[in-house]
């Protein structure tokens, strides 16, 4: 719960909703007039248009919610503190993989929606890009251990309909994929402080300098030309949802 109030500093300006992965993001919600936002972090991808309720467990990320928001609830996914059915949808914006018992905060995310459960999630079946394949294999490694494989969380939640998010490449969001056309934002340690398996795993700065010289020789552009022309790429990203059956 506290690892947000060490790594999360600067998240308010480097995880900023990207308007196409919010669209999507709302068309799975569906028009919902009440949604509990579940590890809200600081409040990307809120709709605007209906009450939110934001839970989050850490005050640091609580302290960075702008003016205007939804209000927010210190409180973790595991023990969500509403009565069954208070809203019509349940959100969880990339944050599964932090939760300390998965099982328990999906089921209370059932529990409290009469309608869907809408999650952003990253696939571990997928194989990467080549920021994972090329410098970083330990990182895929360790995200695929902690992020949930679709079949565990359709086992909790029932049936689940799963659509890909691709990733543009001049996402405004700062999550590990989106700079999959920028490789040098992967230099900055601004950049790379938004992105939580960074300050998971050690040993970075010589794969840094290996992705440094590889981009000033330009053996990085000749390895990916073929996504230098590409307007968005699907780097494993999901929208994973739950309808109560009617």
């Amino acid at each position: 719960m506290a690892r947000y109030d060490t790594i999360g500093r600067d998240y308010a300006r480097r995880r900023r909703p990207d308007p196409r992965i919010a669209s999507a993001v709302m068309s799975a919600l569906g028009g919902a007039r009440s949604v509990v936002n579940v590890g809200a972090g600081t409040g990307s991808y809120e709709p605007e248009d209906c009450a939110v309720v934001a839970v989050e467990p850490s005050a640091l990320m609580i302290a960075q919610r702008p003016a205007g928001v939804a209000p927010a609830v210190l409180a973790s996914a595991e023990r969500l503190p509403f009565s069954d059915g208070s809203f019509e949808a349940a959100l969880a914006i990339l944050t599964v993989h932090h939760w300390a018992d998965r099982r328990a905060g999906l089921e209370e995310m059932r529990r409290v929606a009469r309608d869907q459960v809408v999650i952003l999630t990253w696939d571990p079946a997928h194989p990467g890009f080549w920021l994972t394949r090329d410098y970083f294999p330990d990182l895929i490694e360790f995200d695929r251990r902690i992020f949930p494989a679709l079949s565990e969380l359709e086992a909790i939640l029932g049936r689940v309909e799963v659509s890909a998010v691709p990733v543009p490449h001049d996402c405004a969001d700062g999550f590990l994929g989106a700079y999959w056309r920028r490789p040098a934002a992967y230099l900055d340690d601004a950049v790379r402080g938004g992105i939580s398996t960074f300050a998971r795993i050690g040993h970075v700065s010589t794969r840094l300098e290996h992705l440094r010289r590889d981009l000033e020789g330009g053996s990085w552009a000749a390895k990916n030309a073929e996504l230098l022309g590409l307007e968005e790429l699907d780097v494993g990203y999901r929208l994973v949802v739950s309808r109560r059956a009617a």
